[in-house]
């Protein structure tokens, strides 16, 4: 089982994508056919159905196959949890960026 590092780095390395980002926005009012989701893009279904792989298999989206039709509905445990290490790394540069500004501001205090 792939340990929380590496599903955050499929999470970011899927992100990567603005075909990607474009399918998890489209996702998040709700679950659509492949048909549906590939439908704006000037692709060739095959190659669509890779980004949905690339999706699937990192956790933001998961499928359903009901007869012919697959759909797909957006999975918002790994964007939490990119959005978790996210606001962690903002906290800290503010932190640090806070601690900068106090240091400047004693510097600046001290001169004549």
């Amino acid at each position: 089982m792939p340990n929380q590092s590496d599903q955050l780095n499929g999470v970011f390395q899927a992100l990567a994508d603005p075909t990607r980002r474009a399918v998890l926005q489209r996702l998040s009012r709700g679950a659509t056919s492949v048909s549906e989701l590939a439908r704006p893009f000037a692709m060739a279904l095959p190659s669509f159905s890779q980004h949905l792989d690339v999706l699937e298999g990192c956790g933001l989206v998961s499928s359903q196959k009901r007869g012919r039709v697959r759909t797909y509905r957006l999975m918002s445990k790994r964007l939490h949890m990119a959005e978790d290490w996210l606001h962690t790394r903002r906290e800290l540069w503010e932190k640090r960026f806070d601690q900068l500004d106090d240091f400047l501001q004693r510097e600046k205090d001290k001169q004549p």
